[in-house]
């Protein structure tokens, strides 16, 4: 009998373990299910607002390649030279591009409609960055866990679910690379300290493989790169090398490299750049101390000063190999974007181009807020915990952290990086808090349930006073009996009072983030909203219009000059061909447009009918107050013009003696007169907005303008639209304006060798016709005889 009751004691346990297990498999199911549910829901406002359309602008070229590649096939993608790109030169897309993104669409694609459901290859495109945001934080909630533990890996899936510095790139309609980037850089990171944590060639082969996905979505795995390997120095300086270690790193850097290089756009970059060196000297560096850690086994003490001297030489004469094939080119060396992440007046200096980009700018504190709030409180503690609970995949996030605070702050686009960790550790710090707060309770329930499984129906019956006495200081004791070391002497009104404040707090970063969702990173830059002081929304689609202009009235060939921000879209909406695109890779091509947009209208055309300019399409805020426009943006193409030109365009010009930059009447003649102004105030001097302002007013930059009447003389209107944003000019032609003006009676046209002649006589050269009489005046018909 006894045995038996032992048994059913045993099946007891067992049976309560594996429903505590299936419960909690449960809560984590539907937590990691809902924020799936709401991440990809709170990001679909603007499709709800506007319509399923593609955002931005970069978004345009990688939907029209994606379109490209499902219609024409993978192969003819690679193969692809864009001739309405860079015009005269072109553009050879398959070895210029990350093709992830495209690939992962056209796979969605290929297999829904292989199961028979019809959709069109835009609308995958519009909603691949809110599926995606679901896998985001699946694999978030996955390297939490790893980390620290389940409870804050779920705080981490629901923060990074909705936190506006992950949905400011992956709302619907976003279709760039960081859309599915993200999801790819956690993945990574949660294979490998997978694999650093069982030391299993499998982990790290499969952290190779989405290592290979990373390269092939996004230029960002630079940071995968870069971080592994320090993460592994790390390791190595602390005295933590072990067998795991080697193994992880050196499957994932060999797998890594090869998979990584057969990306054409990639290609050598991994051996021949300065950005993957740290890559390859921590592998041989790993190697190196493997190899000590054997030999000091192996050999003796004066052997092994002798092999230290040696590896002490050899490694000086790799390091002065390596600075010789920098100096001589071979190993390139950081790019500029890479480059101005360490000195950050360097774009700034030596390549305008980078700098002028908005994305490119350093991050405020408001941004910080904005678009983390109270996480970004948090995410300290979270980094506390870690550095005080250390250890080897600890150290790993703890690099992560500190690097990515570094980059955020020098570049606001890199925010997007931060966002993920931050999110992290948030969960980190909440959890312990919860934990902190809610352990009393749940050890008095496990002690309830310790309490009932060590009761034996046996004793009671064989002894009742005996198991009273067994059961002596296992029974329930009353609150005011029990220690209460654990809570530290807080008691149930502090601890009820911090778990109602946090989840406040909780509740107002959920409200912050759909608002900020909602107002800030859900309008399309391609449609923009007005709200009248009733609250009435107007529609301004400007630049669908001025597109739609373009690919109805002009000829399929005609070359549009615009500034490099709007060729994408032009490409994408007017299939038209264009001078420069966002893709930014010739600086000397774009200088030459900014030249031309610098220029007086006489110089402007010279450079605009040898690049066979057709139209010219400039965007104007003036009229409805868009800050976006290209006034804003003309210091840029100055700035960008004069690096190439630097005898032709100087920036001082531009500005007035007192060193302003102004539109009105005080502003400089050079200014006053260039192209970009011109095509931007032609025709609005006659303009009057309101009964209040004087005509001609700019309502961006709040002045009234100070050159209105002047006509022009190489470019005619072909297009305004109807907010006049966008405004369109025809680039005559030549011959249209440079014919001699001759007087009517003086023009005679010259008779070709081989030309028809006329069978009149010399008395009917003159156009007499034959039998007509002949008219007097002063006479009557019926007068001459």
């Amino acid at each position: 009998m006894f045995p038996d009751k032992k048994e059913t004691t045993g099946q007891m346990k067992t049976s309560t373990l594996t429903n505590a297990a299936g419960l909690n498999s449960l809560i984590t199911f539907t937590v990691l299910l809902l924020a799936w549910i709401v991440g990809f829901a709170s990001r679909l406002f603007a499709v709800i607002r506007f319509e399923s359309i593609i955002h931005e602008f970069d978004p345009w070229f990688n939907y029209r390649a994606t379109l490209y590649m499902v219609q024409h096939g993978f192969y003819n993608f690679l193969n692809w030279f864009d001739e309405r790109a860079w015009y005269p030169l072109g553009r050879i897309v398959g070895g210029t591009v990350y093709p992830g993104l495209m690939i992962t669409s056209g796979t969605i694609h290929y297999i829904l409609h292989s199961l028979n459901i019809p959709i069109h290859i835009r609308d995958i495109c519009v909603f691949l960055a809110p599926v995606f945001s679901g896998l985001t934080a699946i694999s978030t909630y996955l390297l939490t866990k790893e980390i620290w533990s389940a409870g804050a890996g779920l705080f981490a899936a629901c923060f990074i679910a909705i936190v506006p510095g992950y949905i400011s790139r992956s709302v619907a309609g976003s279709y760039d690379n960081e859309g599915i980037a993200i999801f790819a850089l956690q993945i990574t990171y949660y294979l490998w300290v997978k694999s650093v944590k069982t030391g299993s060639i499998f982990w790290a082969s499969m952290t190779a493989l989405s290592y290979f996905y990373m390269v092939s979505a996004w230029g960002g795995y630079v940071f995968i790169i870069n971080l592994i390997p320090f993460h592994v120095f790390a390791l190595l300086v602390m005295n933590r090398f072990s067998d795991r270690l080697f193994t992880s790193y050196t499957t994932f850097y060999i797998l890594g490299l090869l998979l990584s290089m057969q990306i054409p756009f990639v290609g050598f970059q991994p051996i021949r750049t300065s950005e993957h060196m740290a890559a390859g000297g921590v592998f041989g560096l790993l190697i190196f101390v493997a190899t000590l850690r054997y030999l000091r086994t192996m050999l003796t003490k004066s052997e092994m000063e002798y092999f230290s001297g040696v590896v002490a030489v050899t490694t000086v004469i790799l390091l002065l190999i390596l600075i010789a094939l920098t100096y001589t080119g071979i190993v390139a060396p950081w790019s500029g974007r890479f480059y101005s992440l360490w000195d950050t007046g360097y774009a700034k200096i030596h390549i305008p181009i980078i700098a002028s980009v908005s994305e490119h700018q350093p991050t405020t504190w408001f941004n910080f807020f904005f678009d983390l709030h109270i996480l970004i409180t948090t995410f300290p503690v979270g980094l506390w915990y870690c550095i005080k609970h250390i250890n080897d995949e600890r150290v790993f996030v703890i690099l992560y952290a500190i690097s990515a605070v570094y980059f955020a702050g020098v570049m606001v686009r890199l925010m997007l990086t931060l966002t993920p960790v931050v999110c992290m550790l948030a969960g980190v710090a909440f959890s312990g808090l919860l934990e902190l707060f809610l352990k009393e309770e749940c050890s008095d329930e496990n002690d309830r349930i310790v309490g009932i499984e060590e009761e034996s129906e046996e004793e009671r019956e064989r002894s009742p006073g005996r198991a009273l006495y067994d059961k002596a200081g296992k029974l329930r004791r009353m609150k005011h009996e029990r220690p209460n070391d654990v809570a530290d002497g807080l008691g149930d009104n502090l601890r009820n009072s911090v778990i109602i404040g946090v989840l406040i707090l909780l509740m107002m970063f959920t409200v912050h983030c759909t608002w900020v969702t909602s107002n800030a990173y859900s309008s399309p830059s391609i449609v923009l909203a007005s709200y009248s002081n009733d609250g009435d929304r107007t529609i301004l689609d400007d630049f669908r219009e001025a597109y739609y202009w373009l690919a109805q009235n002009t000829p399929d060939n005609a070359r549009v000059m615009s500034w490099w921000d709007y060729g994408y879209q032009i490409a994408g909406m007017a299939n038209r061909t264009t001078l420069v695109d966002n893709n930014t890779w010739n600086n000397s091509h774009i200088a030459l447009v900014g030249k031309a947009m610098s220029s007086n209208e006489s110089a402007a055309y010279e450079i605009m009918t040898s690049l066979d300019v057709d139209y010219v399409l400039i965007i104007f805020g003036g009229m409805i107050g868009y800050s976006g426009d290209d006034v804003n943006k003309f210091l840029w193409m100055i700035r960008i013009a004069e690096g190439e030109h630097p005898q032709d365009v100087r920036e001082s010009d531009y500005f007035t003696e007192k060193g302003e930059f102004r539109v009105d009447s005080e502003g400089s003649p050079t200014l006053l007169n260039s192209l970009m102004y011109k095509l931007s105030y032609y025709r609005f001097g006659e303009v009057k907005i309101d009964y209040r302002s004087p005509s001609g007013y700019d309502r961006t930059r709040n002045a009234e303008i100070g050159n209105k009447n002047f006509q022009l003389t190489y470019l005619e209107e072909a297009y305004t639209t109807e907010h006049w944003l966008v405004r369109i000019y025809r680039v005559k032609k030549p011959e249209e304006f440079n014919r001699p003006s001759i007087p009517i009676g003086d023009r005679v046209i010259a008779r070709r060798a081989n030309s028809y002649i006329s069978k009149k006589t010399a008395q009917r050269k003159k156009g007499f016709i034959k039998g007509r009489p002949t008219v007097v005046k002063g006479q009557n018909n019926s007068d001459i005889t």
